[in-house]
């Protein structure tokens, strides 16, 4: 074959393998196509606190929990909010469960709510993982529409799950736990901290 054309032959082998490579999707990217990526990133735990003076806008949220009630940032105006995202099949959200529950059961009694946001499951399932877990708060259904973490996008998108924000009175976000929750006694620190606040 003459030179030219092995040339033009190499080229477009060399064309056809950097296309097929550019049309490969990784393997996140093929869970979630294949329905098998329910939301959980795994990352690192990290715990990030916002001063008051740099906190964003507060969010507008509203859904129907598992129960079938409507819940939305005005039920809950003036407390301190902590807002918890999972689904019932995350390892993590299993074993922090007790925790979030702990802090609830600690807090329950001042100007604090606690809402989860259940990202995968419909609502039987979300009602087995409470009766299962002993979780006594509300958690939104939000697999359908998206809505609840659409509405965090704005302040911090929700893009491991586990995360588990704290709301400060004016509904803005002041804290989020990404990552497992390690102790209670972190959150219970967070919370008390923002519900301290003037």
């Amino acid at each position: 074959m003459p030179r030219p054309r092995r040339i033009a032959a190499a080229a477009a082998t060399l064309l056809a393998a950097v296309s097929l490579a550019a049309c490969t999707q990784d393997q996140a990217t093929e869970d979630y196509l294949n329905g098998e990526n329910k939301g959980f990133i795994s990352s690192e735990f990290r715990v990030d606190e916002i001063p008051a003076d740099q906190r964003g806008e507060p969010v507008a949220w509203a859904g129907v929990t598992e129960n079938g009630d409507e819940l939305s940032s005005d039920d809950v105006a003036g407390d301190v909010v902590v807002v918890n995202f999972w689904y019932a099949s995350c390892g993590p959200c299993i074993v922090e469960a007790p925790d979030l529950e702990a802090v609830w059961q600690e807090y329950r009694d001042e100007d604090v709510s606690f809402v989860g946001v259940n990202t995968y499951d419909q609502a039987d399932t979300a009602r087995s993982f409470a009766a299962e877990n002993g979780v006594t708060y509300p958690s939104i259904i939000d697999v359908n529409s998206g809505d609840v973490k659409l509405a965090f996008a704005a302040a911090t998108p929700i893009q491991a799950t586990p995360t588990t924000l704290v709301l400060d009175r004016e509904g803005r976000v002041a804290a989020l736990v990404i990552g497992q929750l390690e102790s209670p006694s972190i959150l219970s620190t967070l919370v008390g901290d923002v519900l301290a606040e003037s």
